[in-house]
C-alpha cells in the first residue's frame, strides 16, 4: 500500500514539475494552442479558404502575392488523359491533393527520363503510377475528412542555393508563425533522406529555428531533438543568412490580411529565379516551432494578442514591430535533453473531434475570392510583384 502511495505522489511531482518546467519556458502545447488561438482568432467560416489550397494560391493571386503557377488541375477521370499536355513542356512539376494536410499525396517529379519520370529523391515512376497517384487524390484518399479532391499540377520550385550543403533532395521551405499580422517565430524546414526529401518535421525533417529581426538560422532540432549538423550533409545549421528576408516576412504579414484568419503558419519557398513564393497557409500550425528555436510561443504570442491596433496598422509597419519587439528575444533551456518534453505534434494539425470551436458565422461576402477564378494555363506569371498593395 505504502509503495502504491509512492508511485501516485511521484508520478503527480513528475506532472507538475513538468507543468512548471513548460510555464518558466513559455511553451505552449496543443490544447493552449487550439483553445487560446485557433479557435480564438479563426473563425470557423473563413477555414476553406486556406484548406483548400486553390482557394489559397486565387486569393494570393489577386493580392498581388506571388505563387508557385498552377499548370492545371485534374476534377475527374475524364481529365487524366490532359495530363500530359498539361506537363508538356516542364522539366519538373509537383502533384498534390487540394485539400491534403500534413504533406500526404504530394509527389514532386524532378524531371523526365525514359518511360516515365524521375522523382525528387531520385527514384523512377512510370506515367501508369502517376496517374495511379492522381486517382488516389481524387478518390479522398489524402484530403481532410476523406472527401473527393481535386489534383493540382504545380510550377516545381528550383530551390535557392543557399541550401545546397543542407538539403537532401527535395525543396525546403520556411514556417512563419502569425498572430493578428505579427510574425512571433519562424524556422526553415529542411529535406532529409529519412523524409524521403520532403520538408515535413513529423516525416523525420529537421526544423531549424531562425531569429526573427535577422533572418539567420539559429538552433536545429530532428524527431524533437537538438541537432546541430544536418544528418545526411554533415553540414553546420547555425549562421545562414535568409535572403529577400524583409520580403518573406511581409508577405506572412500579408496573409493576415487577405485571409482574416489571426492565427497562422505561413510556409514560403525561396526560389532561385523568382524569389520568395507563400507556397500554403495553415489555419492550424504546428508547435514544433519551439523546438527548433529553443523557446516557446507564450511570450511572443501573449504580447501579440492585447494589441488592439492590428487592423490600422500596415503589414510594413507590423513586422517593423516584430523585429523591434523579439529582438531581445533568447533560447531557452527547452533544448536540454533531460528537459520535459513537449506534446506530440503532428506538425499541422488537422481538426480532431471535440475541440472547442467557434460559432457559425454568416456566410462569405459575395466579393470574397471564388476558387474558379484560378488560371490554369502553363504561361500563369507567378506574380513576382511588389507586395505592397
Amino acid at each position: 500500500m505504502k509503495s502504491g502511495v509512492s508511485a501516485i505522489w511521484r508520478s503527480k511531482n513528475k506532472v507538475l514539475k513538468t507543468f512548471q518546467f513548460l510555464r518558466k519556458t513559455g511553451i505552449i502545447g496543443l490544447n493552449e494552442r487550439n483553445v487560446k488561438y485557433v479557435s480564438e482568432f479563426n473563425p470557423r467560416r473563413l477555414h476553406r479558404l486556406v484548406n483548400n489550397k486553390i482557394e489559397t494560391k486565387a486569393l494570393a493571386l489577386r493580392a498581388h502575392i506571388p505563387v508557385p503557377a498552377l499548370l492545371g488541375t485534374i476534377e475527374s477521370g475524364r481529365d487524366i488523359g490532359n495530363l500530359a499536355k498539361i506537363v508538356e513542356g516542364a522539366t519538373g512539376f509537383v502533384i498534390k491533393p487540394a485539400q491534403g494536410a500534413q504533406g500526404n499525396g504530394i509527389l514532386v517529379i524532378d524531371g523526365p527520363v525514359a518511360g516515365g519520370w524521375r522523382l525528387a529523391n531520385g527514384r523512377r515512376i512510370t506515367k501508369d503510377r502517376i496517374r495511379f497517384h492522381v486517382n488516389n487524390i481524387m478518390s479522398g484518399m489524402y484530403s481532410l475528412g476523406g472527401q473527393p479532391d481535386i489534383a493540382m499540377v504545380e510550377y516545381r520550385v528550383n530551390f535557392d542555393p543557399l541550401f545546397d550543403d543542407v538539403s537532401f533532395k527535395g525543396v525546403p521551405d520556411i514556417r512563419i508563425i502569425v498572430l493578428k499580422g505579427f510574425a512571433v517565430a519562424a524556422m526553415v524546414r529542411l529535406p532529409t533522406a529519412d523524409s524521403d526529401g520532403k520538408a515535413n518535421l513529423h516525416k523525420g525533417g529537421v526544423g531549424v529555428g531562425v531569429d526573427l529581426p535577422t533572418g539567420i538560422t539559429t538552433t536545429a532540432m530532428q524527431y524533437d531533438r537538438p541537432i546541430d549538423l544536418h544528418p545526411d550533409t554533415g553540414q553546420s545549421l547555425s549562421g545562414i543568412q535568409i535572403p529577400n528576408w524583409d520580403d518573406v516576412l511581409l508577405m506572412a504579414a500579408r496573409a493576415y490580411d487577405v485571409t482574416g484568419l489571426g492565427y497562422l503558419g505561413v510556409d514560403v519557398v525561396l526560389d532561385r529565379d523568382k524569389g520568395p513564393l507563400l507556397l500554403e497557409l495553415n489555419a492550424r500550425p504546428g508547435i514544433s516551432i519551439q523546438i527548433a528555436n529553443g523557446a516557446g510561443l507564450r511570450t511572443n504570442l501573449e504580447a501579440i494578442a492585447k494589441r488592439q491596433d492590428d487592423k490600422v496598422l500596415t503589414a510594413e509597419k507590423r513586422i517593423a514591430l516584430s523585429k523591434e519587439m523579439f529582438s531581445e528575444a533568447q533560447p531557452s533551456d527547452s533544448r536540454d535533453g533531460d528537459a520535459a518534453p513537449v506534446e506530440a505534434d503532428p506538425e499541422d494539425s488537422p481538426p480532431v473531434a471535440g475541440e472547442p470551436e467557434p460559432p457559425e458565422p454568416q456566410e462569405l461576402e459575395p466579393n470574397e475570392p471564388d476558387s474558379t477564378q484560378v488560371e490554369s494555363g502553363p504561361n500563369q506569371d507567378t506574380g513576382k510583384i511588389a507586395l505592397k498593395g
